[in-house]
């Protein structure tokens, strides 16, 4: 045993040399001066150890208990923060304990060996503990009393991405509620055979008896409603080089004055596909309409100028406004200058035909440009889906910006009154109505990236205003008068740093925040809130901080490493919201990492890119050809991979949308999955991860996600963000949970695309619809 002991005294002195090495380096910095404290204190409890003296021992215990106290005094009780600093030198303490009387013999055993026992009791129920789950925050007083809604279970069809244009992902029924949701089983799966391609982040459509689902390739697969068998399949054959997409598909009905029995297309789905074409699709049969474009296509390439392959098509479901089709596109984000147009273009759903276009960079152009020509290049585009409101007659855009993202010093004028703008068109015209920018001058990619949420909330007076909530990468939540786009909740412009940018570039003084709305997610980055599974990669977090440039929201790209927090994938992400009507209460996920980016110079970058892989995919380091420099950007992670910030790393939050403030919020998901290095440990700890996709909400007072990192489908109660039920999936999902009620059985179900998380390799190709037992509703 003696020679275990002189073992771990060996391991003990090498922790502390490198503890006192790196503590001291964080200290040059000004960074805390705990570690090379404790590192030089470890060293000499490890030489006295050696030396056979219990007052070694006596040391790590010391350090023990003042870890406790400067844990305490720098982070509070928050459990994660605790964990991290708290737990290598309790296991210190306690092998201490155990080896101090096989080296002295004037350490009482008894007394040792009561100190280790206390320790692994004090470890184990420290480990324990990280499997409960923690930071929650549950409904305070003030917040407006949860009302049960009185449901109605008559069908009513999914016939959009956010089941309506008003991109509220909320259904009316409540067969499935909160007193039976835990009663949930498989009704049935269906395997669309592509899982290998993409990742499927599809919110199917529900129409009649027929749910149709659309693959990452584009095939468009109707299911029996009831059975999940396959009534028909359309392959567009599509082929995009990469970021092969759909996440939902449209729909429009003829009006019955103009429907002819037996005549295809009455009813028809709304595509668009990876190789930039507009499809419309026969509902019933899955035959292209032959009076639509040519025979059912129209090119989305065509007026754009010259596309490199791969580098313009559309991600995100198309709007369906009336008689018309309205689609953006996404462009290859930080290639170069001048790529295709952002334009907006409205397409007759029943023809194809043009009916109007709106091109930002010349507003002269209302339809095809002049011969010869092609929409304004490199104008800001709108990759995700639109929102429409059919009283006021106005369809909004969500604006991203000019690419490249992160060097601005030579666009156009157009591209800073436009770039992370919400725009309000007319939907007769595509004339605008309104603008509301969200970022000023953008060079950190905060485009915005989610449907809106059309609102109607009670203005006070006993009647309701027509609200617009917008949700940011940024965290900030814009609430919006839908008819003039002036604020509801109060946004002040406060302002940022203006040190650091690249010579070129020039700043915005100020910036908009919602102040009159909760921020979600966007706390400022300090080196107390560094965090790492241990006290060792914490360590490590802590040093990377200083090494690089933060002076908070808005810290300009520069020459050097920056951190951006939030970081450019949120925030929030294209997943938006889902409302919970009747309570005015908001459902919304988020992801807690920051990034890490820097601007490299143009002589430099081609050797940079091949040393990190770089990726033509514009999410990872990418030229911006056209400009003085390429770019870097990554999340930030400690050597571990483990994010250097402390969990949770994301959240599912309610908002109460009358008081304004947050009504619950809960870690997302587990670690079940993950672990450091990519291994997965199967360790479940609720320590909340980033998500995708989106929330689903009914008048069951449910709110279903699927979007985690640990391959579950959960619903939560909708009045206080508790746990009601969860199902293990075969892999993550990365697409929002729909529900409908059968019009042939009656019956509700939950349905959920299932084709992999954004963070892992493992892949599928299900589409899983849930119910409860029994014959009917």
């Amino acid at each position: 045993m003696k020679i275990f002991a002189h073992l771990f005294v060996l391991m003990m002195a090498i922790v502390g040399v490198g503890l006192a090495v790196t503590g001291g380096w964080l200290a040059s910095y000004g960074g805390s001066a705990y570690y090379v404290i404790v590192g030089v204190a470890y060293v000499v409890a490890a030489v006295l150890m050696f030396r056979s003296k219990q007052a070694g021992a006596l040391i790590v215990l010391a350090v023990l208990a003042g870890t406790v106290a400067w844990a305490l005094w720098e982070s509070g009780t928050d459990f994660w923060a605790l964990f991290a600093r708290v737990m290598a030198p309790l296991a210190l303490a306690g092998f201490a304990c155990v080896t101090v009387p096989f080296l002295s013999k004037t350490a009482s055993r008894p007394i040792y060996f009561g100190g280790a026992t206390a320790a692994a009791l004090l470890f184990a129920g420290g480990f324990a503990l990280a499997f409960q789950p923690h930071g929650i925050v549950s409904p305070g007083a003030d917040i407006t009393p949860y009302e049960t809604a009185a449901g109605d279970n008559t069908p009513d069809n999914w016939t959009a991405y956010g089941r309506t244009t008003a991109g509220l992902r909320y259904s009316k029924f409540d067969q499935i509620n909160r007193d039976n949701v835990d009663d949930l089983q498989v009704a049935w799966t269906y395997r669309t055979g592509r899982g290998d391609v993409g990742i499927d982040q599809n919110t199917p459509l529900q129409i009649g008896n027929l749910v149709y689902s659309c693959t990452t390739s584009n095939i468009i697969i109707a299911l029996d409603a009831d059975s999940g068998e396959e009534r028909w399949k359309f392959d567009p054959q599509a082929n995009g080089p990469f970021w092969q997409r759909c996440r939902g598909i449209g729909y429009y009905e003829l009006p019955a004055d103009q429907q002819v029995e037996g005549q295809l297309c009455n009813t028809r789905l709304i595509e668009t596909t990876v190789d930039a074409r507009l499809l419309a699709i026969d509902a019933k049969t899955g035959v292209l309409c032959p009076a639509f474009g040519n025979n059912g296509t129209v090119s989305l390439g065509e007026n754009m100028g010259e596309i490199i392959p791969g580098f313009y098509f559309q991600t995100s479901a198309p709007l369906v406004a009336r008689d018309k089709i309205v689609v953006g596109g996404w462009v290859v984000d930080n290639q170069m200058v001048g790529e295709p147009s952002g334009v907006i273009r409205a397409f007759n759903v029943v023809t194809g035909q043009l009916d109007w276009a709106w091109d930002l960079g010349n507003p002269a152009i209302t339809g095809l440009p002049p011969e010869g020509e092609s929409y304004t290049l490199g104008t800001p585009n709108m990759w995700t889906t639109a929102s429409y409101d059919d009283t006021l007659g106005l369809v909004y855009l969500p604006l991203g910006n000019t690419t490249p993202d992160y060097y601005g010093g030579d666009r156009p004028a157009f591209a800073d009154e436009y770039n992370a703008s919400l725009v309000a068109l007319d939907v007769t015209t595509g004339r605008e109505r309104w603008k509301f920018q969200t970022v000023h001058h953008d060079i950190w990619d905060y485009d915005l990236p989610s449907q809106p949420a059309l609102l109607d909330l009670p203005d006070g007076n006993g009647g309701t205003v027509a609200a617009l909530l917008q949700t940011t990468k940024r965290g900030q939540l814009f609430l919006l008068d839908r008819a003039t786009g002036d604020p509801l909740a109060d946004v002040e412009e406060k302002p940022v740093p203006q040190t650091g940018h690249a010579p070129g570039e020039y700043l915005s003084a100020t910036q908009p925040y919602s102040v009159g709305m909760p921020t979600i997610g966007a706390e400022r980055v300090t080196e107390a809130k560094m965090w790492g599974l241990t006290m060792f990669d914490q360590l490590a977090c802590r040093i990377a901080f200083y090494q690089h440039r933060y002076e908070g929201d808005f810290t300009p790209i520069g020459l050097d490493y920056v951190i951006q927090q939030p970081g450019n994938i949120g925030g929030l992400n294209w997943g938006s919201v889902s409302v919970d009507v009747p309570n005015n209460r908001v459902f919304l996920n988020d992801v807690r990492v920051p990034s890490r980016f820097r601007l490299v110079p143009r002589e430099g970058y081609e050797a940079f890119a091949e040393s990190v892989h770089a990726d033509d995919t514009g999410h990872g380091p990418s030229p911006q050809y056209g400009t003085p420099y390429g770019m870097a950007t990554e999340m930030w992670t400690s050597p571990l991979g483990v994010p250097c910030i402390t969990p949770p790393f994301g959240t599912i939050t309610a908002v109460d949308m009358t008081t304004r403030t947050i009504a619950w919020q809960v870690p997302a998901g587990t670690t079940e999955q993950l672990g450091p290095l990519g291994i997965k440990t199967g360790l479940a700890m609720p320590m909340g991860l980033p998500t995708y996709a989106g929330t689903s909400a009914t008048a069951g007072g449910l709110v279903f996600f699927a979007g985690y990192q640990d391959f579950y489908i959960r619903a939560y109660d909708a009045e206080n963000g508790r746990e009601v039920w969860k199902y293990p999936l075969p892999v993550g999902s990365s697409a929002t949970p729909m529900t409908y009620v059968s019009p042939t059985t009656g019956k509700q179900y939950v349905l959920i695309s299932v084709g992999g998380a954004p963070y892992s390799n493992d892949k599928g190709d299900y589409v899983i619809a849930f119910t409860l037992p029994g014959e009917r509703g």
